[in-house]
């Protein structure tokens, strides 16, 4: 048997309701196939999502962890980090709309 590494990924498109933890670090939670996924994160991270959720009109956030303490329908993410990306309309979509009009 090999010994690896599992990870989860997680994206969103919305901002998730948080509670200040320790440190100032933000506490949330996301439901997910039924399964709730808890993560804490820096306010440096959690600052990212802010900035995505207030500056860009469509965005989505990858976050990724290892898969931590579990319980029947829930579990921690630990050592979350964040990638967000501004989602952009494309530019097909826009012409088909336009020309349909």
């Amino acid at each position: 048997m090999i010994s690896v590494k599992l990870e989860v990924t997680i994206k969103i498109n919305e901002l998730p309701e948080a509670k200040t933890a320790e440190n100032n670090w933000q506490e949330f939670d996301i439901g997910c196939d039924g399964r709730i996924i808890n993560i804490t994160v820096k306010p440096k991270i959690w600052k990212k999502l802010t900035y995505a959720a207030s500056n860009y009109p469509q965005w989505v956030a990858a976050i990724a962890g290892k898969l931590g303490q579990q319980t029947e329908h829930r579990f921690m993410l630990k050592e979350p980090s964040i990638q967000v990306f501004e989602r952009k309309p494309k530019a097909g979509a826009t012409s088909a709309l336009g020309a349909a009009s």
